[in-house]
């Protein structure tokens, strides 16, 4: 019998799983839990099911390549190849491809990425941009060889051909085609040359539309000071730049038609204006015409004279009444005066004197009012209604109460 240690046993396990074919290459539905990004780029998670559990790590060699983004209690199918992890001596699954379970792996990206800029208010109609009613010049993103290009000048040409066109070329599919549409969409905002931007390509599958659907190219055209038109595809295809652009057209040929002015709709709608000036300025010349001869036949023009006496008149009413109201106050301020003056009259001490009263006060000014207020020889005064006596005190007699009977 054979003595293994830990190690060695291990290496055995590992060569005999590394050989059998059927692991090497194996295909495993399941679950995805505990998933982990690990700052390094790897991911690490666990396939499940309702009798097992499976550990997986999928290196970032690979990871960096996946359209959507795993997370715990979504199916998938992962492919790659099953052998031990020597140092915790366990088996897992070493991940090389990943795909959702019953929906493409784009598709599934594209619904995570709408959601999660959604959210973050990308695809807000508040913040569209108005495009501009005569631009003097309009931007082109798409490829120089495409028939979009074409459709648009073709268009555009035929709609307006003062308006012109600047291309910024580019790849509209390709790992380099995101980058190279950022660029441009910054190139045409920095060089502030075009009042409007298409960017655009022609119909296609999704991977060949992806490039419209990449982030990065969704977040340029939001932030986008120029409006944006996104025309991609044809009219059932719908991409993120589209919910991202001031306006979506169905076509690249539509694009063309919501950015540049038909010149001959222009001319219209210039001499319907013309026509529309006309008639409102000789309605307003007859108006003023007429108001003219009214003002002209007026009494006040042709006999001012009467105006001046109905004025005449009213002026001397008025003057009528103010005279009244004069004299009313004054007969009414003569007659509070005479009340008033009598009411002093009675009040004045003076008049009391004149009837044969007096006053009588110590020399020192206090009025004597009882015979207890002074004593004998003591000098009064007693004022008259004409003049004043010096006193003397010979003597007093005071009142006596009156006996009850």
């Amino acid at each position: 019998m054979s003595i293994f240690s830990v190690s060695d046993i291990t290496k055995y396990i590992k060569s005999t799983l590394d050989n059998n074919q059927t692991l090497s290459q194996v295909f495993i539905s399941g679950e995805i839990s505990n998933f982990k990004r690990h700052y390094s780029g790897h991911c690490y998670f666990t396939l499940k099911d309702s009798g097992a559990t499976l550990r997986a790590v999928m290196f970032k060699s690979r990871a960096q390549r996946l359209k959507f983004a795993p997370k715990d209690g979504l199916k998938v199918i992962a492919g790659g190849n099953i052998t031990v992890f020597e140092r915790d001596g366990q088996y897992q699954l070493y991940v090389e491809q990943l795909a959702p379970a019953g929906l493409g792996e784009l598709s599934l990206a594209y619904a995570q990425l709408k959601e999660k800029l959604t959210i973050e208010g990308l695809f807000a109609e508040e913040l569209k941009q108005p495009l501009p009613i005569l631009p003097k010049t309009v931007g082109i993103i798409t490829s120089p060889t495409g028939a979009a290009l074409r459709d648009i000048v073709t268009v555009s040409k035929r709609r307006h051909p003062g308006i012109s066109l600047i291309l910024c070329p580019v790849q509209v599919q390709g790992a380099e085609s995101p980058r190279e549409i950022v660029r441009a969409i910054e190139i045409f905002n920095n060089l502030k040359q075009v009042d409007v931007i298409i960017v655009g390509r022609g119909g296609g599958s999704i991977e060949e539309l992806w490039s419209f659907n990449d982030e990065k190219v969704v977040r340029a055209i939001y932030n986008s000071t120029v409006p944006i038109v996104s025309a991609v595809g044809h009219e059932t295809d719908f991409t993120l730049s589209d919910f991202a652009a001031d306006r979506r057209a169905a076509t690249p040929s539509q694009a063309a038609e919501l950015v540049v002015p038909d010149i001959r709709e222009l001319q219209r709608y210039i001499k319907s204006l013309h026509n529309l000036l006309e008639n409102n300025m000789r309605n307003s010349v007859a108006g003023k015409r007429l108001k003219v001869q009214a003002y002209a036949e007026s009494r006040v023009l042709l006999k001012p004279e009467e105006l001046m006496l109905a004025k005449k008149q009213q002026l001397d009413y008025y003057v009528e009444r103010i005279r009244e109201a004069i004299k009313k106050s004054i007969i009414q301020k003569k007659h509070s005066f005479t009340l008033n003056a009598e009411k002093l009259s009675m009040l004045n001490p003076l008049a009391v004197l004149s009837r044969g009263y007096s006053i009588t006060q110590t020399l020192d000014k206090k009025v004597v009012t009882t015979a207890e207020d002074i004593c004998t020889r003591q000098q009064l005064e007693v004022i008259l209604s004409k003049g004043t006596l010096q006193v003397e005190v010979l003597g007093m007699k005071k009142e006596q109460a009156h006996e009850k009977s």
